[in-house]
C-alpha cells in the first residue's frame, strides 16, 4: 500500500506538471533578463545568517562548504533561487512547486557558485542552464531540485549518477543520502568535479571518470539512479543495477525532442511516467554504438 500511494502521488505530480511550459536544461548562452534580476538582489534586504536552514534533516553537512554559504551577496541570491524559481512561495511559469522540505533544504545549502567558473559565478543562481565547459551544462535549479524530488531520496539509499558534469547534482544528494556513486565520460571534468566536491568536504561522493552506460556494476545494486544526460532508449544496464522497489529519473529521446521520465522497478520489470518535456545534452559514449544496434 506504501508504494502504492507513493507511485500514485508520482502520478499526480506528472498530470500537473504536464501543463508546465516546456524548459531548457542546457542552454548555449546567458540571458540579460535574469542577470538584471540577480545584480537587484544585490541590493535587496533578503537574505541573513539567519535565512540559512537547519541541518537536522539533512545526512551529511560538510564543514568545508559551511564558508562560501557564508558570503553574504551570494547567500541572499541563493535564497531567492529557492524562493523565487523552487519552493511553493514562488515556482513561475505555471510549473508545479517543489514541496518536500529536505530538497528544499538541500538547496539552500550547496553553494551553487562553487560548481561554475569564477568568471560565471555572478550568474550561478540565476534561472538558466549555465556552460561548463567540454560541450556540458549544470542544469538550472528548478530542474536539479525537481529530478532530486522525484527520485524520493532517503538518508541510508545508495544513488548512482550517471553524468557528473560540475558535481552540483552530487553535491545535493549527498546531504541527502548516505553515498553517491557518480560517472562523468569527459575526463576533465570528472576531475575537476571530484576536486571541488573534496575542496568542499562532500566525502560521501564517490567519482568515476569513464562511460556511465553499463554503470556501477561493482557498488549496485542501488537504491536509486539519476541520469544527467540523454539516452534515445533507457540504458538496460542501469535498470539491471536498481533494487527492486528503486527509482530512476532520466531524460529519454532525441536531441530535440526528450521527456523527463520516472521509473520504478517491480517484479515484472519497470513501471514509468511521463513527467515534462526537457532538452539535456546527449548520452554519449557505447549507448551510440548500442543504440545504432537497433
Amino acid at each position: 500500500m506504501k508504494h502504492a500511494m507513493r507511485w500514485l502521488s508520482l502520478i499526480l505530480i506528472a498530470v500537473a506538471l504536464a501543463a508546465c511550459q516546456r524548459r531548457d536544461s542546457a542552454a548555449p548562452s546567458i540571458p540579460e533578463t535574469p542577470v538584471t534580476r540577480a545584480a537587484d538582489a544585490a541590493t535587496s534586504p533578503v537574505g541573513s545568517l539567519a535565512d540559512l536552514p537547519t541541518s537536522s534533516t539533512l545526512v551529511h553537512v560538510p564543514q568545508a562548504s559551511l564558508k562560501a554559504l557564508g558570503d553574504p551577496q551570494f547567500r541572499r541570491f541563493r535564497m531567492m533561487m529557492v524562493r523565487e524559481q523552487i519552493s511553493s512561495d514562488g515556482a513561475r511559469d505555471g510549473r508545479e512547486p517543489i514541496r518536500d522540505p529536505r530538497v528544499l533544504e538541500a538547496m539552500r545549502m550547496v553553494p551553487r557558485h562553487e560548481f561554475v567558473q569564477s568568471s560565471i559565478r555572478r550568474y550561478a543562481y540565476i534561472d538558466q542552464p549555465l556552460e561548463i565547459g567540454y560541450g556540458q551544462t549544470i542544469s538550472q535549479p528548478y530542474i536539479v531540485a525537481l529530478m532530486t524530488e522525484l527520485l524520493q531520496p532517503k538518508a541510508e539509499d545508495r544513488i548512482l549518477e550517471i553524468g557528473t558534469g560540475s558535481g552540483y547534482q552530487a553535491a545535493v544528494l549527498a546531504l541527502l543520502v548516505k553515498e553517491v556513486y557518480t560517472i562523468e565520460i569527459v575526463e576533465p571534468l570528472a576531475k575537476r568535479a571530484e576536486e571541488t566536491l573534496r575542496r568542499l568536504g562532500y566525502d560521501n561522493v564517490h567519482v568515476m571518470a569513464g562511460d556511465g552506460y553499463r554503470g556501477w556494476p561493482d557498488k549496485a545494486p542501488f537504491d536509486g539512479v539519476i541520469v544527467t544526460a540523454a539516452p534515445e532508449r533507457i540504458p538496460q544496464p542501469l535498470v539491471d543495477q536498481l533494487k527492486k522497489g528503486g527509482w530512476m529519473v532520466i531524460p529519454v529521446g532525441s536531441r530535440f525532442s526528450q521527456e523527463l521520465l520516472v521509473l520504478r522497478k517491480v517484479d515484472k520489470g519497470v513501471e514509468r511516467v511521463t513527467v515534462i518535456p526537457v532538452r539535456f545534452v546527449p548520452m554519449v559514449g557505447e549507448v551510440q554504438k548500442e543504440e545504432k544496434k537497433k
